[in-house]
């Protein structure tokens, strides 16, 4: 989306224009607006990465105690108790102990070769076609069933469960989420007959999984599409397959899948001059933040050989994504054996289609040509 430069800075979330080419406008917000009031929808946002980077840790003041989602940061609806995603410590901490069990680095060796089986057995019958969607065949379904593999559900039930958590997290296009309880996000009924635990686990494994879906398919997509954008970095990784891990995160850093994070406001805030008052809600601008040039030299440019591809993608401090390990894993066994049989491809781009949402950005369709 291209702004005329003598027009005031706007940014709204749910512009079908914007959400297409965010970066223009976070350049401009960076520049001209590092704290931004939205009058519309009533919220503030931070863009640059320092900034964004201090909120994430400063708890105290940028809350989670109602969600990470602006929807529901601004409803009115009391929020479920139990999700650590909607706690700050101690209780945060406490459950936050509890879950990391589940993501140890033991665990994911473990379900690596799994990981990987499920990747041969979606690509090896594409081989020869001369081109497939790549969400539909791999990226819509391979987190869910890796998160089945976690949690025990049976592989005939994955799809409906897949289902319902995208229901819960989908946007109608320019509109914001509607919010009918916040109950619904993370009450946790669809895994009741897969775990034996009590309602606190219920909730938080709704809301890890429907995140774990919606991102985690997004990077594999967005990998494809960068990748076939960046022809001579592909190459590289086909001939040395240790670039795998850091491709993911600077496709990460690039094109990150959840493109903001909110938070609730706990106590006034003061930033350039201008004070956020408690209560309010505020945007985390993720995919402004790790284009900063203030961070990074030359940012607009995807580089695997980056010398500090550190990025905040999956956030930082206290609420530090505890499937992040499980995504990188997820993403570099995908693209591994996606190179194993194709070397090159490109995109069919007048059949690629954005996800309608803007609570993650990536792509709904996204067909690879074969040569």
């Amino acid at each position: 989306m291209t702004i005329a430069p003598d027009t005031e800075v706007y940014y709204d979330p749910y512009d079908i224009g914007i959400v297409n080419e965010p970066y223009p406008v976070y350049a401009r917000l960076r520049d001209e607006a590092p704290i931004y009031y939205n009058e519309r929808y009533d919220f503030w946002a931070i863009s640059r990465y320092a900034d964004v980077e201090k909120a994430l840790s400063d708890w105290e003041t940028f809350s989670s105690s109602r969600g990470d989602i602006l929807e529901l940061v601004q409803s009115d609806f009391d929020m479920p108790k139990g999700v650590m995603m909607m706690e700050d410590p101690p209780v945060h901490t406490m459950l936050r102990g509890l879950m990391s069990r589940v993501f140890t680095p033991r665990r994911m060796a473990e379900i690596e070769d799994q990981i990987r089986r499920y990747c041969v057995n979606c690509l090896d019958p594409l081989v020869g076609s001369g081109g497939f969607d790549i969400i539909a065949e791999l990226a819509s379904m391979m987190p869910m069933r890796v998160i089945g593999m976690l949690l025990g559900i049976p592989e005939s039930e994955q799809v409906s469960v897949r289902d319902a958590n995208d229901a819960n997290l989908r946007t109608k296009p320019g509109a914001p989420m509607k919010v009918v309880t916040a109950d619904k996000i993370a009450d946790g009924r669809i895994y009741a007959d897969y775990i034996d635990w009590r309602d606190e686990i219920l909730r938080y494994t709704q809301v890890v999984a429907g995140a774990g879906n919606e991102t985690t398919g997004r990077l594999i997509g967005w990998l494809a599409k960068v990748l076939a954008e960046h022809p001579d970095q592909r190459r590289e990784i086909v001939e040395d397959r240790s670039l795998l891990t850091r491709t993911v995160d600077e496709t990460l850093r690039f094109e990150p899948t959840g493109p903001h994070v909110a938070r609730w406001i706990a106590r006034d805030f003061e930033c350039y001059g201008t004070t956020v008052p408690a209560g309010s809600a505020i945007l985390l601008l993720f995919g402004a933040a790790n284009r900063d040039p203030r961070r990074y030299d030359d940012p607009d440019t995807f580089n695997i050989h980056r010398d500090n591809i550190s990025h905040i993608t999956f956030g930082k401090g206290v609420h530090y994504c505890l499937g992040a390990n499980l995504a990188r894993l997820e993403g570099r066994v995908a693209l591994d054996e996606l190179l194993n049989r194709w070397p090159e491809w490109d995109i069919d781009y007048e059949t690629a289609r954005l996800a309608p949402t803007s609570t993650v950005r990536g792509w709904e369709e996204l067909r690879l040509a074969l040569p």
